[in-house]
């Protein structure tokens, strides 16, 4: 095993308190709105979730974002929506990686290649130091593929928090 000292390093360096320096309330109220208004459109259900960096026993592991991301799906319960269209955008802001990890039901009918083309525009707008629009960004075109495959039918109750998880 390798291990990535200079990876450590940058998460040891982005505590949790690192999140609210990169999303202000403001930020954050503008994230929640976003995913109210785009679950307006369709049946989906869309959880948006950041952490500043991973603890050391899961870095010794070599943990990826993609790794991570699985198990927060999981933790956040997002798979628990009544027609299996529930979506998960992770942020590992010490890495400045995005995940997107889709229930069954809308990764059936989407597809692995739509949603890393949606963490990389994420991503370059990250690099850019546009945190919250690159996040609203891409919560806009997950709803606009959930509307596409997942249409209101009426009556769609909110299912999961739409207020981001700071993690």
């Amino acid at each position: 095993m390798v291990i990535d000292i200079p990876r450590i390093l940058k998460h040891a360096l982005t505590p949790r308190w690192q999140v609210r320096r990169v999303f202000s309330a403001t930020e954050l109220a503008a994230i929640e709105a976003a995913i109210r208004d785009t679950e307006r459109l369709h049946e989906g259900e869309i959880r948006f979730a950041v952490e500043g960096g991973l603890e050391l026993p899961a870095l010794l592991r070599g943990m990826t974002a993609r790794q991570r991301a699985v198990e927060v799906f999981s933790r956040l319960r997002v798979w628990d929506t009544e027609h299996n269209s529930g979506v998960l955008i992770y942020l590992l802001l010490a890495d400045r990686q995005v995940e997107i990890v889709a229930d069954r039901g809308i990764h059936a009918r989407v597809g692995a290649e739509a949603w890393q083309g949606i963490c990389r525009r994420m991503e370059g707008a990250f690099r850019e130091g546009r945190f919250a629009a690159g996040v609203v960004d891409g919560i806009r075109e997950i709803g606009t593929l959930l509307a596409r495959h997942f249409p209101p039918l009426g009556g769609n109750p909110n299912e999961l928090p739409d207020r981001p998880e700071i993690l």
